[in-house]
């Protein structure tokens, strides 16, 4: 299943920053970079979204919002942020609900793969890569700004 082209499916999810977040929000103003990774706290999230919160003056100078995603609670989020200076907001898609939408959920895990999607500003999929296994983490912040750059 690919999305590349089509609506991204729209959200309202609870997130670390004590907010709801609903995607369809950032339309017309923001492009949107969307990135599930499987579980807080473990050893290749914690060095991606840190990576990616790391270049988040970056991303702003792109026009451009990231959120984190995954099954994990608001609560737990806002933990691992606290710990891993993460400022990106982080969302907390609890029965991967949003996960399914973009087909990136692994049910028979309970989380959901390693995946990026970049939405443009009118709402729609203009790039997304789902890795192979969710240890692997192939797609760095510096390509998705090279992509969202050539918008």
């Amino acid at each position: 299943m690919t999305l590349t082209g089509q609506p991204a499916p729209d959200f309202t999810l609870p997130s670390s920053t004590g907010e709801n977040i609903t995607l369809s929000s950032y339309r017309g103003n923001k492009n949107v970079v969307l990135v599930f990774y499987p579980l807080d706290f473990s050893p290749v999230c914690s060095m991606q979204l840190p990576e990616y919160s790391g270049r988040q003056d970056d991303f702003a100078d792109a026009n451009t919002v990231v959120l984190g995603i995954n099954r994990d609670s608001a609560y737990t989020h806002k933990a691992w942020a606290a710990e891993y200076g993460i400022e990106v907001p982080l969302l907390a898609d609890m029965n991967l609900e949003v996960a399914r939408q973009y087909g990136v959920s692994l049910d028979g895990k309970g989380i959901s793969g390693r995946a990026v999607f970049l939405i443009d500003k009118e709402g729609v999929v203009r790039y997304e890569h789902v890795e192979a296994t969710p240890g692997e983490y192939t797609v760095k912040p510096e390509e998705v700004l090279e992509k969202i750059r050539a918008l």
